[in-house]
């Protein structure tokens, strides 16, 4: 298995651990795919919950820029509704795992065919 294929793996585990819910296999690689090589840099691929210019980052670049949507309160209220199923206390949130959350909350997996 090459490295990706082992963080994909990794991000499979976390959605089921902390969302309880089963990956889709597919989305959450395209959706990692779509990220990088900033996905094998320790700081680049985590999300600070406590740091407002990364929540903007996600934001910005996520969910405005790639996904298309609207800036509003729905999506800093979706954003901060990942990361509280995250949970506040896991310092490892993965950006991958939140994009992909946010990609499901938002309904936009077509954006990856």
């Amino acid at each position: 298995m090459s490295k990706r294929d082992d963080l994909i793996e990794k991000y499979a585990a976390d959605i089921k651990d902390k969302f309880g819910e089963s990956a889709d296999m597919d989305l959450l690689k395209k959706v990692t795919v779509g990220l990088g090589p900033s996905i094998y840099n320790l700081d680049a691929s985590k999300v600070s919950g406590g740091d407002q210019k990364e929540l903007d980052t996600v934001k910005n670049n996520y969910l405005i820029k790639k996904l298309g949507l609207n800036d509003g309160s729905e999506l800093d209220d979706a954003i901060k509704g990942v990361m509280d199923k995250y949970g506040s206390s896991n310092k490892n949130k993965h950006r991958a795992v939140i994009y992909y959350m946010l990609c499901k909350h938002f309904k936009k997996a077509s954006i990856y065919k």
